[in-house]
């Protein structure tokens, strides 16, 4: 208990410096999560829709997943420098497997009677996609957001090893100095933001599981 308070009365007598690696901390999850997203879904629905690019895309990004996050980031810094950037790209190839891979089994897992009864009724393809397999893909696409924003908040604490800021700071600064207490001002945060991300996120998966049902057979 002691040690909590001791973390606790740190951050209160550096406010600025708590203020603002929390700040950062939240732009390298948002930010390379943003980037994911826009790239990952897009690519997951093409690789659900062809072979080849299931081939290339799936096996690729399957491989990243095997290197470790601070592999990642240290690869990047001769290209890249000690910077920001650097910790943003690592983050964007970090979260990129679980969104891609999820959305093409979104869409691969769509029962084929469901398609071929909306083309029966007469619904064009346009339709189908946003009536009848966006629906049914979403919750395993959300439950992949999920995974990449829990992965991309506990990586960003990697990011204070080449000076981007973030959480990771007090983290890398309380083991430097053998201090737990300034450790724990980076960890619990960091834990408390990813228990949020799980529960919330986990809460839009099960709004959206009814409409799935309601859709599917």
């Amino acid at each position: 208990m002691n040690l909590f308070h001791a973390a606790w009365q740190y951050a209160l007598t550096h406010p600025d410096d708590f203020r603002a690696a929390l700040g950062g901390h939240l732009r390298l999850v948002t930010l390379p999560l943003a980037i994911g997203i826009v790239l990952g879904l897009p690519l997951g629905f093409l690789s659900s829709r062809s072979r080849l690019a299931a081939t290339v895309l799936i096996n690729g990004f399957n491989g990243l997943r095997v290197v470790p996050s601070l592999a990642i980031l240290f690869i990047a810094v001769p290209y890249l420098g000690l910077s920001f950037v650097t910790a943003v790209v690592a983050l964007t190839v970090l979260v990129m497997p679980p969104l891609l891979i999820n959305t093409d089994v979104a869409f691969r897992s769509i029962e084929p009677a469901v398609l071929e009864a909306a083309r029966g009724m007469g619904m064009s393809r346009s339709q189908i996609l946003r009536q009848i397999e966006l629906p049914l893909a979403l919750p395993t696409i959300v439950a992949g957001i999920k995974t990449a924003t829990v992965e991309a908040i506990a990586s960003a604490t990697l990011a204070a090893f080449v000076g981007a800021g973030g959480l990771g700071q007090f983290i890398v600064l309380g083991f430097s100095l053998n201090d737990r207490a300034i450790l724990l001002v980076g960890a619990l945060p960091v834990a408390v933001l990813a228990f949020a991300a799980e529960v919330g996120l986990s809460q839009l998966q099960r709004t959206l599981q009814p409409l799935r049902r309601a859709i599917g057979p």
